[in-house]
């Protein structure tokens, strides 16, 4: 008898800019970074029984393959994964897994993409499972969507995978077309101010959005016959069904034309250098997203307008699913320091909230670590 074991890694994820508009068919400019999710399998020689072990948590769950129940939210993510990937033909036999990461959780940097694509990395390797990336992207995604009720785009699950150091990806989630774009920020570094508030909406909001999104595009596919998605509409035409749509569906719908709009003209920034330029874009992001697709909340954009006066910074948006997380900042990096003290202290003035930073690279995406084989031995 032959016993595997495999350490696997995944990271977490930023987005530049292009937030919501991944599950419309937009255009998104994430980026993979230096923090993750590390697993350790390792097979335990029975047919189903599984066992999963949370350490940061430290909490551990049991259950056979097919036959689990009950099981806390963070496992829930982990057995879709696993039937996901038996869904596509794998056969996967019992195990054990271990697991710990440092991507802070609800933070908006999607800890769950980096908890489920390790995962996926590591079973595809530890049963040797004919399955390609983008069948491990889809498994992930798809996790979220039939065993946590959370209708994710595919955007956080790919950066996670694909990610290159030091370069940004523009996907186009309509077709999945991509390319990496060097991401050269000049004198300038990413913070992330983390506002430590996540609030209850956000589940359900992020739903409900998505909800009215779909049902804006069949009001406009039915005054226009040609339109096929969001990326077949621009504001003029938009404006021309306003009065078909509710007041919500006008306003996610301007959202997605408009962030659709700004990441491609982002991406033309980031690539000639002009990070100025870049900045104003994120700034216009965050508007929108608090605005019109209503998923920021106060905490949030108290971070947004601390920035907005200070010379160092050229840019700063809400990111993530919204309604609590960080913000994303372009700081001066001679200055990243007393930046990081000043807001620290308005935000709490304001909030009563200490805030929390973090300096990312960006790095690589989901990888095997190490893969052992033993022969007759018993882990």
């Amino acid at each position: 008898m032959k016993n595997k074991k495999v350490i696997s890694w995944a990271p977490g994820r930023i987005n530049i800019i292009g937030e919501h508009i991944d599950y419309n068919d937009g255009y998104v400019m994430p980026a993979a970074i230096d923090r993750g999710t590390r697993f350790e399998i390792m097979a335990n020689g029975t047919d189903s029984e599984v066992e999963l072990h949370a350490q940061n948590i430290d909490d551990r769950v049991r259950f056979k393959i097919g036959e689990a129940h009950g099981l806390p939210t963070w496992a829930k993510y982990l057995y879709g994964v696993l039937m996901e990937l038996i869904g596509y033909g794998a056969e996967i036999g019992g195990f054990s897994a271990t697991f710990s990461g440092d991507v802070p959780i609800g933070s908006g940097l999607s800890s769950s993409a980096s908890l489920e694509c390790s995962f996926a990395r590591g079973l595809i390797e530890l049963w040797d499972l004919q399955l390609d990336d983008w069948q491990l992207i889809k498994a992930c995604q798809m996790a979220e969507h039939r065993y946590v009720g959370i209708k994710c785009g595919i955007m956080d699950q790919f950066a996670s995978v694909m990610g290159r150091a030091g370069q940004v990806l523009r996907l186009d989630c309509r077709d999945l077309s991509y390319e990496y774009l060097p991401c050269d920020l000049g004198e300038y570094r990413i913070v992330l101010l983390n506002s430590h508030v996540s609030h209850e909406l956000a589940t359900s909001a992020y739903n409900d959005r998505r909800a009215q999104c779909e049902s804006a595009l069949e009001k406009i596919k039915s005054k226009h016959k040609g339109i096929q998605s969001y990326r077949d509409v621009d504001q003029h035409l938009l404006n021309t069904v306003s009065v078909d749509l509710t007041e919500f569906e006008m306003a996610r719908a301007r959202h997605v034309v408009s962030e659709t709009n700004r990441v491609l003209r982002a991406s033309e920034a980031l690539s000639a250098g002009d990070i100025a330029m870049l900045g104003a874009f994120m700034y216009r992001s965050h508007e929108s997203l608090s605005q019109d697709y209503e998923v920021s909340c106060p905490e949030l954009d108290t971070l947004v307008e601390l920035t907005r006066s200070d010379e160092r910074i050229l840019g700063s948006r809400m990111m993530g699913g919204g309604f609590g997380g960080c913000t994303i900042n372009l700081v001066q990096e001679l200055y990243v320091d007393s930046v990081i003290d000043r807001m620290t202290r308005e935000y709490h003035t304001a909030h009563g909230i200490e805030l929390t930073s973090y300096q990312l690279k960006i790095g690589d995406g989901a990888q095997i670590i190490s893969s052992t084989t033993y022969a007759d031995t018993c882990l």
